[in-house]
């Protein structure tokens, strides 16, 4: 198995997939995050780092279609700019600490964007200019586990930025952060024959919870369903957190 998973891991992991994939095809919200915060408890959380943005981009990619005259590419590359910045640093600091020690500091920032995605801030007007340049450092430092999605989710959602802007927005700039962060996991290791084999394994059960998701086979509001993605994401980061604290 991938990163000497035991059968019950890979069976975890499985399921973790396609849960996240659902949740991501139903309120278009939590893949990364609640893929890593689930690999937490059966492994080194930084070995699905890589595997994460590998499926993402797919994602991403299978989405594009049509998005490219709604992109508010200012901000793209406002954002893009902060990344460049924050993502080797955050690299530098995530790769030089133990296993436990990144298990901890990966699920205490996934319970912090938990906190303040409930919280439901709001802003009066949209942010332009420099504080976007200072969000992309933010998710560059939070993109070194694979999860620079939560800080622009958040700050996109305080804002009343139109629903087709924001989608395509953040469609066009995850694809160009992986791009940029690929080769900076290959020089930090976090890229092996395993994390190839682990995307190729977990590929078609990320397409078929995306698919089964954006169905909407449920009868919940897509609002109410990204609340409790939040709360089972905060869930499985606080028993990564206890794991490594015990």
């Amino acid at each position: 198995m991938p990163f000497d998973l035991s059968l019950a891991g890979t069976i975890w992991m499985a399921v973790a997939v396609s849960i996240a994939a659902f949740i991501r095809g139903y309120s278009g919200f939590g893949y990364s995050a609640l893929l890593i915060a689930a690999s937490s408890l059966v492994t080194n959380p930084l070995n699905f780092v890589a595997v994460v943005v590998i499926l993402e981009t797919a994602m991403s990619l299978q989405a594009a279609r049509g998005v490219a005259q709604d992109v508010d590419w200012r901000r793209v590359w406002l954002l893009l700019a902060g990344a460049a910045i924050g993502l080797p640093l955050g690299l530098w600091a995530l790769t030089g600490i133990s296993e436990d020690a990144a298990r901890a500091v990966i699920s205490a920032y996934v319970l912090v964007m938990c906190l303040i995605l409930l919280a439901g801030w709001r802003l009066k007007s949209e942010v332009r200019g420099a504080p976007n340049f200072g969000m992309g450092i933010l998710s560059g430092l939070a993109n070194a586990p694979g999860m620079g999605g939560l800080p622009i989710a958040a700050f996109f959602a305080a804002q009343p930025i139109q629903a087709n802007v924001f989608r395509a927005t953040l469609i066009a700039y995850f694809p160009l952060l992986d791009l940029y962060s690929a080769p900076l996991y290959y020089w930090h290791g976090l890229v092996s024959w395993d994390t190839l084999w682990a995307a190729l394994l977990l590929l078609p059960l990320t397409f078929l919870g995306n698919w089964l998701g954006s169905r909407h086979f449920l009868n919940t509001d897509p609002q109410e369903f990204r609340r409790f993605a939040i709360v089972l994401l905060a869930g499985l980061a606080a028993m990564g957190l206890m794991k490594a604290v015990l």
